[in-house]
């Protein structure tokens, strides 16, 4: 299937413009850099090569895993501070995600044995702050996005979802404090339910900016049915469409998840 361009799709000044009833984006997020158009992200950071060789798509960015001990493809080859450069000058957007614990009732297999112990609050801090040095080593400045990704888990059970709240508030109460975005990805039907829940229920903390799987679908930023319209809005959203997407440009294949975004990218020291 061929991907239609959106009419915009470029790394643009956020704006503060909000409907009524939305939250005020605030001083830090209105200074970000926005990407406004199509991203991948894959599990390794794939060859600067093999990134030239995609700006033939219609891709403009790309979420790298920069860290976390849930992280699947852990040894990445070829993430350093030369990679971001490099794919920063080649004109991508990068949207850095971290793959800390999980939730004690996540659902995958995988991830059992990275799953939130002890104080969620001290875990939630202590991987933040992580978060950033791990950013700060690539050459990420303040006033990027860093992407908290927490894998479906049943947020019907309460003292699961409360453990889970407290460590994803604590993340983003030590990622903002560095000069940081927090942002959150999930399934659309449990961790992004469970933060508009929180968020209807006037809870603090909570991320800057929602990444949302929903799978085998229509790309639709501003009609998934678990978000309320005005939440994480204007420039604060991304929806991943479709996964395990296995696709060739220029002559080099990767296997990508697809997302259209409408949300901050990460800057990067040149």
């Amino acid at each position: 299937m061929k991907r239609a361009l959106l009419p915009v799709a470029a790394l643009l000044p956020l704006t503060c413009v909000a409907p009524a009833g939305a939250a005020d984006p605030g001083e830090e997020i209105a200074r970000a850099q926005v990407y406004r158009g199509w991203a991948f992200d894959t599990c390794e950071a794939p060859a600067t090569s093999t990134m030239s060789a995609w700006r033939s798509s219609d891709y403009g960015a790309v979420g790298v895993y920069v860290g976390g001990r849930g992280r699947h493809c852990k040894k990445q080859p070829n993430l350093d501070r030369s990679w971001m450069r490099s794919v920063d000058d080649q004109g991508w957007g990068v949207l850095p995600l971290y793959v800390g614990s999980q939730s004690p009732c996540v659902h995958a297999k995988n991830k059992q044995d990275v799953r939130i112990t002890g104080d969620p609050k001290g875990q939630g801090k202590a991987e933040g702050r992580d978060a950033v040095n791990r950013a700060e080593a690539l050459g990420i400045q303040p006033r990027s996005p860093l992407y908290l990704d927490m894998e479906s888990y049943d947020i019907k059970k309460k003292a699961c979802a409360d453990k889970t709240l407290a460590f994803v508030r604590a993340w983003n109460r030590e990622v903002r404090s560095q000069g940081y975005l927090p942002g959150f990805y999930s399934s659309a039907d449990s961790g992004v339910t469970h933060m508009q829940q929180a968020r209807r229920a006037g809870v603090e903390d909570l991320p800057e900016v929602i990444w949302f799987a929903r799978w085998n679908t229509a790309p639709d930023l501003y009609g998934e049915p678990a978000l309320d319209q005005g939440s994480w809005f204007p420039h604060r959203r991304i929806h991943q469409y479709r996964g395990n997407s296995k696709e060739t440009y220029g002559g080099r294949t990767l296997n990508v998840d697809r997302n259209l975004v409408e949300a901050p990218v990460a800057r990067i020291v040149t």
